[in-house]
């Protein structure tokens, strides 16, 4: 049972990079986490750039693959996981640099594997039931009442005008 929340947030897409903001947040009331860990498994650690605000460490069993990560707070900040509620978080952000070769943001698999929060296992859905990222926007077609429309309305106020 994991005792605290972690939102896992996909913030931003660009071309060549891809970043997740970290939110930890106690809703404990009874504890105060200010020697915590967070243990991450994703695919894609092998391309992590930059962390943000929390300190990290590769965990590399197999010398060839690097999936996990171990991430923990900065002295000061830890203090703010005493509280319990919304005012009780520590928040970071991860860059990641994207690879096609080995991994990719479709069906699910921007969202990690496994987590642990100071040895508790938390619980994530399997990649299959995240929702899709969409690949791109839809297009913006004009359709022939619109163009029409537009075309008179615009014959409309250059008469009007005259």
């Amino acid at each position: 049972m994991c005792p605290i929340r972690i939102h896992w947030h996909v913030k931003l897409n660009y071309k060549e990079y891809w970043r997740v903001k970290i939110t930890i947040t106690n809703f404990n009331y009874r504890m105060n986490y200010t020697q915590w860990n967070l243990v991450v498994q994703h695919p894609n650690f092998d391309n992590l750039t930059q962390v943000f605000s929390f300190n990290y460490k590769p965990l590399t069993p197999y010398a060839r693959f690097n999936d996990t990560a171990m991430l923990w707070g900065l002295k000061y900040y830890n203090d703010l996981l005493m509280e319990a509620g919304p005012s009780g978080n520590v928040q970071s952000e991860l860059l990641f640099r994207k690879d096609e070769s080995t991994f990719t943001l479709d069906k699910g698999w921007a969202f990690p594997r496994r987590i642990y929060f100071n040895g508790d296992n938390c619980v994530m859905p399997p990649p299959d039931s995240y929702p899709w990222l969409p690949s791109s926007s839809p297009r913006a077609g004009f359709s022939l009442p619109t163009s029409a429309t537009v075309i008179m309305l615009s014959i409309l106020l250059l008469w009007a005008s005259e």
